[in-house]
């Protein structure tokens, strides 16, 4: 048997009642003290919450007294309500802050130890590699603050694997993110969502090109648009729309018919497997408007058509959304003509008859002059542009300098006599093919993300 001094008298425990009963002076009492938990400062204890305050928590962990958690106490989240963060009955962990106040209460916090347990959680974690999972709270400047127990912060451009333009998306969604950074000194925790996105992309990068073959027709999204090109995401790898392969007509930059985010049908051109990089195409997906051509119309035929645009050596026209003609100088007009926007200027709607198809090099050449009863008046043209024809001609010759053509003498077989047939012109721009393709960047070119 124990003994026990109580208020100078002599208490002995009882033997078998585990030290909750006392004989004192021959009577056996009940030993309270031994029915409370002990503990220390700083330790965590458990307890059940029974009752909750607009600005307090009490909760019962077998003490003489319940402690209490301040609502600053609760949760690292700013300016909580107590009924959001606790239900009664139910059971937390606390930290004991000091076992009496001056008012004589026992005050603990539950978020310091949530705090402990994650700061365990996530030193193990950044040890090992493995992700931790969070639930965003708050937006701030430059990016997230995520509730780990801790207050972790993941930067903007660590979210996503692209640049994401509203972050308050994201705002109490629960995301698993890799620890880059851990200062427990200064209680700082870097996050990053991307690392295990880009993890995970890996894994299906490889399972994506095992899949794909080229002339397949996939769908992805629009991941980014470029000078040269559209990045398309395919469900975890990146595939190319070099510009040429976007429209079967004239593109100038890739945002006139794309938009970040769209989703699109494509066909696989080519795939580079040890580079892991796809070559895709839009316009392959749609139909081709020059074999419209080829197979509606024959050469003498006369439809009407759109100038597009005016050059030294003659006028393009569109017949077709997607498909323009050449119209040469010489086939402009009966006379000779200096300068053919003596004729005709963009967005003028005229009549043309088709003189060859070269279907293999997929050109067309078209005679306004040719189509009977069809006469254009003579523009005026302005001084300065009148003054530039002149000293075109006296510098240029008769057009020595144009490309060829690569169109048949007959075309030009009935050009007027002052004229003579000179095939020498410019290929029209809009569907030309020869033109070298830009290379194409790396897979990690910053240009590419």
């Amino acid at each position: 048997m124990s003994t026990v001094t109580d208020a100078g008298s002599e208490a002995k425990v009882v033997e078998g009642s585990d030290g909750l009963l006392l004989e004192i002076d021959g009577q056996i009492v009940p030993n309270y003290d031994a029915t409370f938990t002990l503990f220390e400062e700083g330790e965590v204890v458990t307890g059940r919450v029974v009752r909750i305050d607009n600005d307090e928590v009490l909760v019962d962990i077998g003490y003489k007294s319940e402690g209490v958690i301040p609502s600053n106490e609760l949760s690292i989240r700013k300016s909580v309500d107590p009924h959001d963060e606790v239900e009664m009955g139910e059971e937390v962990d606390a930290l004991v802050l000091t076992k009496e106040d001056q008012d004589g209460r026992l005050i603990m916090s539950k978020k310091r130890a949530r705090f402990e347990k994650a700061w365990r959680r996530i030193e193990a974690a950044a040890e090992s590699g493995e992700p931790v999972e969070g639930t965003v709270i708050e937006v701030v400047k430059g990016g997230l603050i995520i509730d780990l127990g801790v207050r972790g912060f993941l930067p903007a451009s660590l979210v996503d694997i692209r640049r994401v333009p509203n972050l308050d998306e994201y705002m109490g969604t629960k995301i698993e993110c890799k620890v880059i950074e851990l200062n427990r000194s200064r209680n700082n925790v870097v996050l990053s969502r991307r690392a295990v996105l880009e993890e995970e992309r890996k894994e299906q990068r490889q399972e994506i090109l095992d899949r794909l073959q080229p002339g397949l027709i996939v769908e992805g999204q629009i991941s980014n648009i470029v000078d040269f090109g559209a990045f398309v995401d395919l469900n975890g790898i990146d595939g190319l729309i070099h510009i040429s392969e976007l429209s079967w007509s004239h593109v100038n930059h890739p945002s006139e018919i794309l938009s970040i985010g769209d989703t699109v049908a494509v066909k696989v051109l080519d795939i580079d497997r040890e580079r892991q990089r796809i070559s895709l195409g839009l316009k392959q997906t749609q139909e081709d408007p020059w074999q419209r051509v080829v197979d509606t119309y024959n050469v003498g035929d006369e439809l009407e058509g759109t100038v597009t645009k005016v050059v030294t050596f003659g006028a393009f026209v569109e017949i077709l959304d997607g498909v323009e003609g050449l119209v040469h100088i010489s086939e402009l007009a009966p006379h000779h003509v200096e300068n053919p926007r003596e004729i005709v200027a963009p967005g003028d709607d005229v009549k043309v008859k088709i003189l060859e198809i070269d279907s293999e090099r997929r050109r067309l050449s078209l005679s306004v002059k040719r189509v009977e009863g069809q006469v254009l008046e003579p523009k005026v043209l302005p001084p300065e542009e009148l003054a530039a024809t002149e000293q075109a001609d006296e510098g240029a010759g008769d057009l020595d300098d144009v490309p060829e053509l690569g169109l048949s003498e007959e075309v030009f077989a009935g050009a007027p006599a002052d004229v003579e047939p000179d095939p020498a012109a410019a290929e029209p721009e809009a569907i030309a093919a020869d033109e070298p393709e830009p290379v194409e960047p790396e897979a990690d070119d910053p240009a590419a993300t």
